[in-house]
């Protein structure tokens, strides 16, 4: 081989090791040092982003893919999702629609103040009086928007009744009737429409340690009416309290549960797990501890609710179904000094029919019911609870005293024969 084609031959090996140094570079732009190879880098990348995303469907935006993102992990184990609906979640969804939140506003009286009469040229000494507005809950028990709550959440001294739904909808009221002695009242909503409503349970059937719902407006706090739900046990039942003689209502026969109960829950229901009505959340025990929930909660009993609210919605007020045939006065310690009498609670008998049963059960005048039933009488008020635990064709137990002496007698119950 000559010069000249070792030359030629040299020339040409260069170009094809140039070109191929080139594509190299091409195929690979890492291999570059310093800051321009991280931006072709970087470059190349992006590209691919931007060209997977264009070759997505136009119309899913990234709130689409969150939600399609957040329902991944329930449709992957079902039967997870599916364990989270019990009975209790039932329930809720059952008695919630039929929930409202009261907003009452009354007039109160509270202290004096001057005023001047131009007539009689002179000032007097006026009440004061207020608008004062209190919230509670209750729940509708028919269609026609009958509404229960307790005597102490809306009677018939309140100015305006409002009752707000779960749906954020509101409706003036009208109390239709209340017992205070029971602490309880009826309102009907002032609307053309139908009301989901809530059915009530036996509370004779109630079991100690059954799950117990508690649901209201505590506190007043949520202003849509969506109800708050609570949930413990039925810890004990037939709970009775000593009448306050300062105060007039009279609690017995009370369902006790530690589902939390707080201001706001007053009026609304006790829920069993089938969703129904077992009582009527009235009031807290707190042991002096606090002003909130320890865990000592109480409903009145859901068939003692219907009794009275029958009444209240045909009357406006609660009766005994039948006639003792007799009249009482609480006894006190100076009916007592003045007559002569045992110093002991109970009621004294001044007035006996001769057509009624107490007449042929033998009480007379001058006699001191100490018992009825099983239960030691406490005051007239508490009497008066104690008899409304009977009907028509009833026998009732009563203790009494006569000459500082005990006596048991039947009473059969029966209304009074017409003269």
């Amino acid at each position: 081989m000559n010069k000249r084609a070792i030359s030629i031959s040299v020339v040409l090996l260069s170009i094809i090791f140039l070109l191929a140094g080139c594509e190299d570079e091409e195929a690979y732009p890492q291999k570059r040092s310093g800051e321009r190879g991280s931006q072709a880098s970087g470059a190349r990348l992006s590209s691919i982003v931007v060209d997977s995303a264009a070759e997505q469907p136009p119309t899913v935006d990234s709130g689409q893919v969150q939600r399609v993102q957040s329902q991944k992990p329930q449709n992957t184990n079902p039967q997870i999702n599916n364990s989270r609906r019990n009975a209790i979640t039932r329930a809720v969804r059952k008695v919630s629609p039929a929930v409202v939140s009261i907003t009452v506003t009354e007039m109160v009286k509270g202290g004096r103040r001057l005023a001047f009469d131009e007539y009689m040229n002179r000032f007097f000494s006026v009440p004061i009086e207020r608008e004062v507005s209190s919230m509670g809950s209750g729940f509708i028990i028919n269609r026609d928007g009958w509404v229960v709550t307790n005597q102490h959440v809306a009677n018939e001294n309140a100015k305006k009744v409002v009752v707000s739904m779960t749906d954020g909808s509101q409706y003036e009221a009208k109390v239709l009737g209340s017992d205070e002695l029971a602490d309880l009242s009826l309102l009907k909503i002032k609307a053309d429409r139908k009301f989901p409503f809530a059915e009530f349970g036996n509370s004779d059937s109630v079991l100690v340690g059954e799950w117990s719902l508690a649901v209201g407006n505590p506190f007043g706090l949520f202003e849509a009416a969506q109800p708050s739900v609570t949930v413990g046990v039925v810890s004990a039942l037939h709970r009775d309290f000593r009448p306050n003689p300062n105060e007039p209502r009279v609690y017995i026969d009370m369902i006790q549960t530690d589902a939390s109960i707080n201001r706001g829950n007053s009026g609304g229901p006790l829920v069993d797990s089938n969703g129904k009505v077992i009582g009527v959340n009235t009031f807290i025990f707190t042991g002096g501890t606090s002003a909130g929930n320890v865990g000592l909660g109480f409903a009145i009993p859901s068939n003692r609710v219907q009794k009275i609210i029958r009444q209240l919605a045909t009357t406006g007020e609660v009766h005994l179904s039948y006639d003792p045939g007799f009249s009482t006065i609480e006894m006190t310690y100076q009916l007592a000094a003045k007559y002569g009498l045992p110093a002991r609670m109970g009621l004294l008998v001044n007035n006996v029919n001769r057509d009624g049963p107490a007449f042929e059960a033998g009480i007379v005048p001058g006699d001191i019911i100490i018992k009825i039933g099983n239960e030691r009488v406490q005051s007239k008020m508490h009497g008066q609870a104690l008899f409304r635990e009977y009907e028509e064709g009833d026998s009732m137990r009563v203790e009494l005293l006569r000459d500082q002496k005990r006596y048991e007698t039947k009473m059969y119950l029966r209304k009074k024969v017409k003269e």
